[in-house]
């Protein structure tokens, strides 16, 4: 085969506290043909400063830094990076316990990533793939109860309900959505309800994920 038709690999750095952990991942890139190790720092601010941040393709960020953290980081990135090279790293956040809420503010704050440490290794891969690719990926169980199957979704809802929908979805609270429609913060927990029990989704983070989800915004991958 043309090796100029072979894609070239992607780069994959680490910011992670455990060694055992890092090994792990490190060993499971060498069995891939198109991932590779890059390097690993014990926090984002370690491996901005690194020689090897400019040749990172993906980061891996350990939740387990601390929220704060990872959101600083985020926000970091194109700062730091923005004017020295065309692209930054696309960021990955794995960690024992992910919220919905976190993912939530993660994906807004522009991770393309959420996964769980516990997930399987063709998970793993799976997830560090289609962020490679382009793609936004978060796994499944990190919803408080999986999300309906699409068979299941009930879509008639009514076009103020798409509307509060659209907000909560842009994270939006209560009494900024009643103030962007003109209605009263009752109300609004009213279309609230109603959009809970047609679409069977639980929690408006739950429903604001599921309807990036259902929007293509991100993938999700049963696990």
């Amino acid at each position: 085969m043309d090796s100029n038709l072979v894609p070239p690999q992607k780069t994959v750095s680490i910011c992670e506290t455990q060694p055992l952990t890092v090994h792990g991942l490190q060993h499971l890139l060498e069995l891939t043909d198109d991932l590779r190790f890059g390097c690993s720092h014990a926090s984002p601010a370690e491996w901005m400063l690194s020689p090897e941040a400019e040749k990172t393709d993906l980061l891996v960020i350990d939740k387990g830094l601390g929220a704060q953290t990872v959101l600083d980081a985020l926000d970091q990135l194109p700062a730091e990076h923005g004017a020295v090279r065309a692209t930054v790293p696309a960021v990955v956040i794995w960690g024992m316990s992910i919220t919905e809420a976190e993912a939530l503010r993660f994906l807004q704050a522009g991770a393309k990533g959420i996964i769980r440490k516990s997930a399987d290794t063709e998970t793993i891969l799976a997830c560090l793939r289609a962020v490679a690719q382009g793609r936004s990926w978060m796994q499944d169980s990190v919803f408080r109860e999986n999300p309906a199957a699409e068979s299941q979704v009930r879509t008639d809802l009514t076009p103020r309900e798409h509307q509060v929908m659209e907000l909560v979805e842009q994270g939006f609270k209560n009494r900024e959505i009643a103030q962007e429609l003109g209605i009263r913060p009752g109300t609004v927990k009213i279309h609230l309800k109603h959009i809970f029990e047609k679409t069977g989704v639980r929690g408006r983070h739950g429903l604001a994920l599921n309807g990036l989800r259902q929007k293509g915004v991100i993938s999700l991958l049963a696990s």
